[in-house]
């Protein structure tokens, strides 16, 4: 069963999602439908909750013709960095919650993903690819402080040789500049940045629990420092919300040593449109029927798109008026770099080969 807040009117600082949305899984659930008659007000518990898991397998094939990596690993699912478009709160459903504030509030850690990660490695038949970390919940999350999963799975990729690549907008990442440099010596690591905006007011409600825009910056600019390959991610850009800062975020992160640019357009499939509708219009209630209307005119009509070629990119006018303002300026303030990926000194030998050492 799920406690549905929907009716709750207490705005959650440092909360993203301001609801939890119905989740379609779930056959019975708690509402507030007469809170009149209840002796005692109906509230959730605002701490974050950490669940353990171990699951069978860690790294997932990515199928999908968008998305540039063969692999992707998550070592977190739900995120507290509470980000208001995340297209990974749909997958906290499966899980058997909601995919508003569950999904910044119940945080699946999967105790057992360097064991996995080993195993596979040590796989003869296993090809080596560029593993995405990650592809649904950012890795360096809070709780990555404590936990170092993400810190440890840099580690093994490392000891295998085995190439990586890592998006985040969180500045907990120079605390491995020390493996990430290792990494980058034998051509194994990409890192991509992800940053939004400049504005500050906006990111702290769209992005509530992120590093600021600033401090993102500043990642680039010691990635960069510590030669190793980096770019800028704006994603999403949401048309009225953020879409006019993309000149100014790329040039920023071509200043700061970005080596190439990415961008992807928002969408908000299944739970997340009414989540992040519930949000537009309570923070921005002037300007709401607009963004609303100019994102449904990038999606033909509807907040929410599968197509593969078209849900990342968007179509129309303002689609395209987006992605050639986006293109010129990429054109103008990056330089790009020649980075490959090295796949050829992946060895799969490398535990027994520690072990003989001993």
């Amino acid at each position: 069963m799920q406690i549905m807040d929907n009716q709750v009117e207490t705005y959650f600082k440092g909360r993203g999602a301001q609801i939890n949305a119905h989740n379609r899984f779930v056959k019975q659930e708690y509402v507030r439908e007469h809170p009149e008659v209840l002796d005692e007000e109906m509230t959730l518990n605002e701490k974050t909750e950490i669940i353990y898991t171990w699951p069978k397998t860690i790294i997932n094939k990515v199928e999908s013709e968008d998305l540039g990596f063969g692999y992707s690993l998550n070592p977190y699912q739900g995120c507290e960095h509470g980000c208001i478009y995340c297209y990974a709160r749909n997958t906290h459903e499966y899980w058997g919650y909601s995919a508003g504030l569950d999904f910044e509030r119940k945080i699946i850690v999967k105790k057992n993903v360097i064991e996995l990660l080993e195993k596979t490695f040590s796989r003869k038949s296993w090809k080596p690819k560029p593993i995405m970390l990650s592809g649904n919940t950012d890795c360096y999350q809070p709780l990555e402080r404590e936990l170092e999963l993400t810190r440890n799975i840099l580690k093994t990729c490392l000891k295998y040789k085995h190439p990586v690549s890592v998006i985040t907008k969180n500045s907990l990442i120079r605390r491995d500049l020390d493996i990430l440099s290792k990494l980058a010596e034998h051509n194994l690591v990409h890192v991509m940045v992800s940053v939004t905006g400049t504005d500050e007011s906006v990111r702290r409600i769209l992005e509530p629990r992120t590093a600021t825009y600033r401090q993102r910056l500043a990642v680039i600019e010691t990635l960069s420092k510590y030669k190793i390959p980096c770019g800028v991610m704006v994603a999403p850009v949401i048309p009225g919300i953020n879409s006019q800062e993309i000149a100014n975020v790329i040039e920023q992160a071509g200043n700061a040593g970005a080596d190439s640019a990415g961008m992807t357009i928002v969408r908000l499939n299944g739970a997340i449109g009414d989540i992040f509708k519930d949000w537009l219009y309570k923070n921005f209630p002037d300007r709401a029927d607009k963004v609303w209307h100019q994102i449904c005119e990038c999606h033909g009509g509807q907040v929410n798109d599968s197509r593969f070629g078209v849900r990342m990119r968007g179509e129309g006018k303002i689609a395209e008026s987006i992605s050639q303002l986006f293109r010129v300026a990429r054109e103008r303030y990056i330089k790009p770099s020649n980075f490959e990926f090295n796949c050829a000194d992946f060895n799969y030998k490398a535990n027994e080969i520690q072990l003989s050492l001993f």
